[in-house]
């Protein structure tokens, strides 16, 4: 996947892969559970193991198309991990990211009105040595082989500005900026230089916004500064669940639109409160279905085996 600046081009798409997505798969009894791990990233905990194979490290980013052996043990993870997800992939695409190869993408177009939204799901398949079963070490060729029961994902939709085709096939999706640029500067000295930036803490602002007041579902932002644009995270991205929340995504932009231009030069001098006085004004005007989506939302802490603090999310 190429990223360019308002801009992501879909790269090679394996048709043997997209014509496993839709292959019909039974799920097992027992459902994936809900998780993120204290680095706020999401993972489902599915109820068998599954087993990711070696992957080729040495790729050349300027080619587009993977090489047979990235293809063929692709090909063996996708077999090994529907029938624990099925719901998930049957109305999805996969493509390429030479610039990511251990994160396998797969999209879909949705259209509200005049708009357009990508869904995009990237699988973060990067071995977790304190999480994984190593079966086989990696080398500086190959990653390494192991066994795993957590399945890593990022699931965005992302609002367009247009889909652009040449021939009949999507070359690139335009999304559309709401978003100036969100840098501020940097602290620090020397090696301990860190650059900072605001879109944590716009992610907080709209999150915050359109929830219940008092309500507490960290680590999970729906509404995420991202992309330069306002976007949602879906959890348990399945087809049913992306058609029910699209339309809030689109109603979040509309509403906060208007006011990102204030919204982003407060938060340029302070970090995000609930007691910022635009932010109280603008939570009297938000709609009550909004906060009525993740009312049944729960959060639990607990210590994972190496007594690390994660935490399940049930809806």
């Amino acid at each position: 996947m190429e990223q360019l600046i308002n801009e992501i081009r879909p790269g090679y798409s394996d048709r043997i892969i997209n014509q496993k997505l839709q292959t019909p798969h039974r799920s097992l009894e027992k459902p994936y559970t809900h998780h993120f791990n204290q680095s706020e990233e999401y993972f489902l905990e599915v109820p068998e193991p599954f087993v990711v194979p070696r992957f080729p490290i040495h790729h050349d980013v300027r080619e587009a198309v993977p090489r047979t052996d990235y293809s063929n043990a692709l090909h063996d993870f996708i077999d090994s991990m529907l029938p624990l997800v099925p719901d998930f992939f049957s109305d999805l695409t996969y493509f390429f990211d030479p610039a990511e190869i251990q994160k396998p993408c797969f999209y879909r177009i949705y259209k509200i009105g005049e708009r357009y939204f990508l869904f995009l799901l990237r699988i973060n398949l990067q071995y977790r040595p304190l999480e994984h079963e190593l079966l086989e070490r990696g080398s500086n060729d190959f990653t390494a082989v192991y066994r795993t029961n957590r399945l890593y994902l990022e699931s965005d939709c992302i609002p367009l500005e247009a889909v652009l085709t040449e021939m009949g096939k999507i070359v690139s999706f335009k999304i559309h900026q709401t978003i100036s640029n969100t840098w501020i500067g940097e602290t620090g000295k020397g090696y301990l230089v860190r650059g900072i930036w605001i879109d944590t803490e716009l992610t907080k602002f709209f999150t915050k916004l359109f929830i219940a007041e008092g309500q507490r579902i960290y680590p999970y932002y729906p509404f995420t500064c991202k992309y330069k644009t306002i976007c949602m995270t879906i959890l348990g991205p399945t087809p049913d669940r992306r058609r029910q929340l699209l339309p809030y995504l689109e109603g979040a932009l509309q509403f906060l639109e208007p006011h990102l231009g204030k919204i982003q030069q407060t938060l340029k001098t302070s970090t995000f409160s609930e007691n910022i006085p635009l932010f109280q004004e603008l939570r009297q005007k938000v709609n009550g279905n909004f906060k009525k989506l993740w009312t049944n939302l729960t959060v639990t802490a607990y210590l994972n085996r190496q007594e690390q603090k994660e935490f399940r999310i049930e809806f």
